[in-house]
């Protein structure tokens, strides 16, 4: 099994897990207020502002940042899912939001011809994108000079337990090799120093970093394997192709796992994050 991710692969898988992500999304996100507000915060997300959001998936973080911006700001929700926009579409409409609109591209593809943005920024998107380094490219060259992006990744397997450990027993199953060195996955920018580099061999200036935590709170263990099956493209993806005998076998044993995570007040793990942000040059 290659670690080689095309564009098309991404798009298809993150289209199957639409559903299962709106169903979920509102239980991941619901302790990671904080921290992105804190991403928002460190792009620069303000009053009256034009944004960008990528990866936007069924957008509880775009509706956050079109409430920043007002009635005089604008937020334009990119992803590589044209499901998940109309998850977003259907959000942003129960919530009355109108300064909202969507678009459907890979990060590396955004278009020249955009209008240019004010800031960007991603949450839990970047460390997935078949190239980094190109989004970053691209991002580049549709923020104003002097404007921000700031993204928000997982930081390492020992620190997010519940994230890597399904997942290792996911790739041992599936027979896929280890993950090569910054491959599109969920660690791939939570190494000491990776991201901050990324920004910085990409152009960007005024570098920050920041480290948060959360946890990741939800009735029972029942609920939080039905979340990684229901929701997580990237745990998906990895046993896509096997049997539906071994995809049973493979999913039990997360099962097994997650029993860790159980205690009196049902299931919580902890999860650690980054958020990276830096500007363009002026």
């Amino acid at each position: 099994m290659s670690n080689r991710v095309s564009t098309s692969e991404l798009r298809d898988t993150w289209d199957s897990a639409a559903p299962g992500w709106a169903k979920w999304e509102s239980e991941f996100t619901k302790n990671l207020a904080g921290p992105t507000e804190k991403l928002l915060d460190l792009a620069g997300v303000s009053s009256g502002m034009r944004v960008l959001d990528l990866a936007c998936g069924a957008g509880s973080q775009t509706l956050k940042a079109a409430a920043r911006v007002g009635d005089g700001g604008h937020v334009v929700a990119c992803d590589i899912a044209a499901e998940m926009l109309k998850h977003l579409s259907a959000n942003a409409e129960r919530a009355g939001m109108h300064n909202i609109e969507t678009l459907c591209s890979a990060a590396e593809e955004l278009a020249d011809a955009v209008e240019p943005f004010d800031a960007a920024f991603s949450r839990l998107g970047l460390m997935l994108f078949a190239s980094p380094t190109d989004a970053l490219t691209a991002i580049q060259k549709v923020l104003k000079p002097g404007a921000r992006f700031a993204a928000l990744v997982f930081t390492t397997p020992a620190n997010n337990r519940f994230q890597s450990e399904p997942m290792a027993i996911l790739r041992r199953h599936a027979g896929a090799p280890p993950p090569e060195p910054q491959a599109p996955g969920l660690f791939a920018l939570g190494g000491p120093g990776v991201l901050e580099g990324l920004l910085r061999d990409n152009g960007f200036v005024d570098i920050e970093m920041t480290t948060v935590r959360a946890p990741l709170r939800l009735p029972s263990v029942d609920d939080a394997v039905a979340f990684l099956r229901e929701a997580a493209g990237a745990y998906r993806a990895v046993v896509a192709d096997l049997s539906d005998a071994a995809k049973a076998a493979a999913w039990a044993e997360v099962r097994d796992c997650a029993e860790q995570f159980v205690g009196d007040t049902g299931f919580e793990s902890e999860r650690e994050l980054i958020i990276g942000s830096g500007a363009k040059p002026s």
